[in-house]
């Protein structure tokens, strides 16, 4: 057998190893200085950048949330104050399951339904990576019992919060207004106002009345804190920080115990209530009844309180002084008897021979007195103190509606005050123009006689009333309403006294504005419409009675509460001012759905009552108050 034999070219071996072990070479070399290159790349040319990154990762900015400030009535008594409470916390964006994480959390601290449903709805509203509470205002009892068993949750967060107080309730709630959680809408107009940097960390923001008004005054500025933290972003130290500037404090020109007391008188009924001083426009109270609890919105109001007052009958979100519109009834006379006055289409010894109806010529319509056969002679003083609506029927056909729009016009009425709180109405004191407009009809003749005695088209808001019986209260000189006095900087200590706004003196003939003062005085004695209101008092007081209708009563019908729907029937207001000489408070009174501008005088008799003398309404009680009380016609 021939055996065979393998000849191994080893050179050829030796050479084709070294070819493939220089390539290996080239590669790994290649590859090696590819390497070097990035870590130059990343070392030497982007030093910097990553250096910062780095510092990031390891410094963060806190921002520190300043502390709102405070709103005080005139007498220095807190309105709107803060306090400190722990909340629990949680971003969204760090859990897998939300709901799972709250359930697990319930077990050792309380969380009840209406807690989730605030949760929920607070998602809807904010930001995924917001920290967002799940429980406020824990109990001492209950941060103990968190602390122990944080490390089973490590994405909860255990955090001191301010939160805002309104220690009187619903009595100054449409004043003040509210604060509430920031939503995306006020993220968009902050960042629209470049205001965004600002509220960083900040949750609130006001809402309606004084809150919203002047929150760039209560606000203050946000301040922030460097801080090294470690891989897992827990805080090791502080390295700077720049405090927050607290909001700076509002001093109001409202009284408290005066805004309760009217509050008070209201008992279960609703209405409005302003009273001004009108020798600077100082709002002394401003109600609206019902109102609601300024509390309940702070932290997010539940969808149970939600539906309760947003769904009453009543309306207590309604604010009925600042945007409630109402015919002004007979309260629109004295301002009718002015003008017939300075347009000399009137005289005071002027009478006319009331039969109890007024009737247009060539027309078979009447226009009824509330009095059944009239009041007989009926001069411009005694039209007042009995409120005598034919004789403002005639007047009203005689002056005509461009006449009265321009006259009255310059009282206020139809047109905002300029208050210092966001949502006032304009009411309406109607034109020939406005008709047009808006009903695309012709004015009649027929129009013109109901604005005579306010009503028709006629509607006012009972700060237009309050601040059109100041006019004559102060002879002429119109202030502007406001609600804050002063303004207290947090920052130096200043205080900057709002200085009243003078809008413009009418120019009115003394002895014109005289005869209505002194038929206003008369309404409230023997003999007026007022005279229930008015008997006993210490001081002289002015004031005309008004009933506003709410819906139309056919002609030859009497009006009969017994057989008209509750909501239905007319309301009743009062204006009025006093002392009578040397006025310092003038108001307006509306209660609804109650008949006679009678049943308004009392409320305004226990209000001034206070404001002038210090008297309780429970009459056991009276205040030394420094003033001096006129007790005579001026």
């Amino acid at each position: 057998m021939t055996r065979k034999v393998e000849i191994r070219n080893y050179l050829r071996e030796l050479h084709q190893f070294q070819g493939r072990l220089a390539i290996s070479s080239s590669l790994i070399l290649f590859l090696f200085l590819i390497l070097l290159g990035r870590f130059f790349y990343l070392q030497v040319l982007e030093n910097e950048h990553y250096h910062t990154l780095a510092e990031a990762n390891r410094i963060s900015i806190s921002p520190i949330v300043p502390n709102r400030g405070l709103i005080l009535d005139r007498n220095g008594e807190i309105l709107a104050q803060n306090y400190s409470t722990y909340t629990l916390e949680l971003m969204p964006s760090k859990l897998i399951n939300v709901e799972a994480a709250i359930n697990e959390l319930a077990t050792i601290i309380p969380i009840e339904e209406i807690d989730r449903r605030r949760f929920k709805k607070l998602m809807k509203e904010s930001n995924k990576f917001e920290s967002l509470p799940i429980r406020t205002r824990l109990s001492e009892e209950e941060v103990a019992r968190f602390t122990a068993n944080s490390y089973r949750f490590p994405d909860v967060e255990l955090k001191a919060r301010l939160f805002r107080q309104y220690p009187k309730g619903k009595s100054t709630s449409h004043v003040l207004g509210y604060i509430s959680r920031i939503n995306r809408n006020d993220l968009t107009k902050l960042k629209a106002n470049k205001e965004l940097a600002n509220y960083k960390g900040t949750n609130h923001i006001g809402r309606i009345g004084i809150e919203q008004s002047y929150e760039k005054e209560l606000h203050g500025v946000a301040g922030f804190e460097k801080i090294e933290t470690d891989s897992e972003g827990r805080k090791i130290r502080v390295l700077s920080r720049t405090p927050p500037i607290s909001g700076n404090d509002l001093t109001l020109t409202i009284d408290a115990k005066l805004q309760e007391i009217a509050e008070n008188a209201f008992g279960d009924q609703r209405g409005a209530l302003v009273a001004i001083d009108p020798n600077n426009g100082d709002v002394l109270a401003f109600v609206s009844k019902p109102g609601f609890d300024s509390n309940l919105f702070v932290n997010g109001i539940d969808f149970k309180n939600w539906r309760r007052l947003n769904s009453s009958i009543d309306r207590p979100l309604n604010n009925r002084a600042l945007h409630g519109v109402y015919p002004p009834g007979s309260t629109f006379k004295p301002f009718m008897a002015l003008a017939g006055l300075e347009l000399k289409l009137r005289t005071p010894g002027y009478t006319i021979n009331d039969p109890g109806y007024f009737q247009l010529p060539n027309s078979n319509s009447q226009y009824r007195d509330w009095k059944a056969g009239g009041h007989g002679k009926v001069d411009v003083h005694k039209s007042l103190v009995v409120s005598c609506d034919t004789y403002y029927y005639e007047l009203a056909n005689e002056l005509g509606i461009d006449n009265i729009s321009s006259f009255i016009g310059k009282f206020g009425l139809g047109k905002k005050t300029g208050i210092d709180i966001p949502g006032e109405a304009s009411g309406l004191l109607p034109s020939r123009e406005w008709k047009m407009n808006r009903h695309k009809q012709k004015w009649w003749p027929g129009d013109t006689i109901s604005v005579g005695i306010g009503q028709g088209y006629n509607l006012a808001t009972p700060l237009q009333l309050a601040f059109a019986t100041s006019i004559i209260a102060n002879k002429g000189t119109a202030f502007r309403p406001h609600l804050v006095k002063r303004i207290q900087s947090s920052k130096s200590g200043e205080i900057f006294e709002k200085t009243p706004q003078i809008l413009y003196q009418l120019n009115l003939n003394p002895k014109n504005l005289q005869i209505i003062r002194n038929a206003l005085i008369d309404v409230t004695k023997p003999g007026g419409t007022a005279a229930a209101a008015g008997a006993g008092t210490r001081y002289t007081f002015a004031g005309k009675t008004g009933t506003s209708q709410v819906i139309g009563i056919k002609q030859g019908e009497k009006y009969d509460e017994d057989t008209i729907n509750e909501r239905h029937r007319d309301h009743a207001l009062f204006i009025g001012y006093a002392p009578a000489k040397k006025p310092s408070i003038a108001l307006s009174v509306l209660i609804e759905n109650v008949h006679g501008g009678s049943a308004a005088a009392p409320i305004a008799r226990q209000v001034m009552d206070y404001a002038l003398l210090g008297k309780l309404p429970d009459m056991k009680k009276e205040i030394s108050v420094d003033i001096n009380i006129e007790d005579s016609h001026d």
